[in-house]
């Protein structure tokens, strides 16, 4: 059966990002991106803008047995970044974007203003060094990927996912990972159980692939998963969500009511390049093991995925005698685009399941074909609301 999206990876102003890809690939992304993450502490007063670019001037390098690492330096803010900016100078957000946009001058203007006023406080800037050097020796302009408060709490991708895939190591469970995803936001991975697979036949009745044409009937299984994420920027806990697949169509079922999470607040740092000891970097991903071990548990049980089943069949088989209607009312109360409203409602006609349990097929299969994984996740997410909307409207 083929994918909706096949495997890519792409560049951008930034970190790299992928949809769907593999493993390896996403590992090798991640340990590229590691070897060139900087992570600094710098007061307001060693921080201004210019040319729409972040400089860092005035923070102490660090010296170590690998040799001197410099923290001062040119640095082109992201999109993330951007926001945090707006975020910790309590500059409204889209003006900032306006400014970027259109007046990089009254850009600069107003982050230094900001700064200035507040020289003693403190932010973390998460940022990337240049590969490229100019003429005159120096690096060339980095990135910068978040600008945080300086008490949020570091968790790498690649060390978030190295501690999880031991922690599935250690429960002894067979699973798989069937694909990855990357943003300059969040890292996504998808693990699916090789021996956690309860018929559904009564959820999938009628329904049809619309990616292959196979039906429900002919494969009424529901694979247990769940789905790894992580942000390094800011944008979220690292949590380990429950998710359920539909094997005919590869649909994804998230439970985010179930969800485990890990928040990235801690103490505050001290100043300058930020190293954490082997001990406090042993410790975190310890537990993020141990935690992992303790969710794949619960989440690949046959009784969890069973127990999920039981409770949306009923609200599942509800028919939908208006499908245009209920699919507009549902895309309302979750206040999804016109554009979705309208993918949701073609796919809720290629499924061919006229019930609130097709709503939900519909609103899965949308997200998989979503180029944003971001985007994707978080439809992805909505379809247990959008079932029990749905319900409601046929009842």
């Amino acid at each position: 059966m083929t994918t909706p999206y096949a495997t890519r990876t792409a560049t951008s102003v930034g970190p790299q990002v992928a949809r769907n890809a593999g493993l390896a690939d996403l590992a090798a992304i991640l340990q590229t991106q590691h070897a060139r993450k900087l992570d600094v502490i710098a007061p307001a007063s060693a921080l201004r803008a210019e040319h729409g670019n972040l400089i860092i001037k005035g923070v102490a390098p660090q010296i170590t047995d690998e040799g001197v690492t410099n923290v001062d330096g040119t640095y082109q803010p992201t999109g993330v970044a951007d926001e945090g900016i707006a975020d910790k100078l309590r500059i409204p957000l889209a003006y900032v974007r306006r400014l970027r946009a259109e007046a990089p001058g009254l850009y600069d203007a107003n982050v230094n203003e900001w700064l200035r006023l507040t020289p003693d406080r403190r932010f973390m800037v998460r940022a990337m060094r240049s590969d490229e050097t100019g003429e005159d020796g120096r690096p060339g302009v980095g990135i910068a990927r978040a600008f945080l408060s300086d008490s949020y709490r570091l968790m790498d991708n690649v060390d978030v996912l190295m501690a999880a895939l031991d922690g599935i190591k250690q429960s002894g469970h067979s699973v798989r990972v069937t694909g990855c995803d990357l943003t300059d936001r969040r890292m996504y991975v998808r693990v699916e159980s090789d021996e956690v697979a309860v018929q559904a036949r009564e959820l999938l009745r009628g329904y049809r692939s619309p990616f292959t044409g196979q039906t429900g009937d002919e494969l009424p299984l529901i694979s247990a998963g769940f789905v790894i994420s992580n942000s390094e920027v800011g944008s979220g806990a690292y949590t380990l969500t429950p998710r359920a697949v539909v094997q005919v169509c590869t649909n994804g079922l998230t439970m985010t009511e179930d969800v485990m999470r890990a928040v990235h607040i801690g103490a505050k740092q001290e100043e300058g390049l930020i190293k954490w000891s082997a001990s406090t970097d042993r410790k975190t991903l310890e537990l993020i093991a141990s935690k992992t071990t303790d969710a794949v548990t619960t989440f690949l049980s046959r009784d969890y995925v069973e127990g999920k089943l039981r409770s949306i069949e009923e609200a599942a088989g509800r028919p939908v005698a208006k499908p245009e209607h209920v699919v507009e009312q549902v895309a309302k109360r979750l206040n999804f685009s016109q554009t979705t409203r309208d993918n949701i409602l073609a796919h809720f006609v290629r499924g061919g399941q006229m019930t609130a349990g097709g709503v939900m097929q519909a609103v899965t299969a949308a997200a998989q074909q979503l180029p944003n994984a971001d985007a994707a996740h978080e439809l992805e997410a909505q379809a247990l609301p959008a079932l029990r909307a749905a319900a409601a409207l046929a009842a």
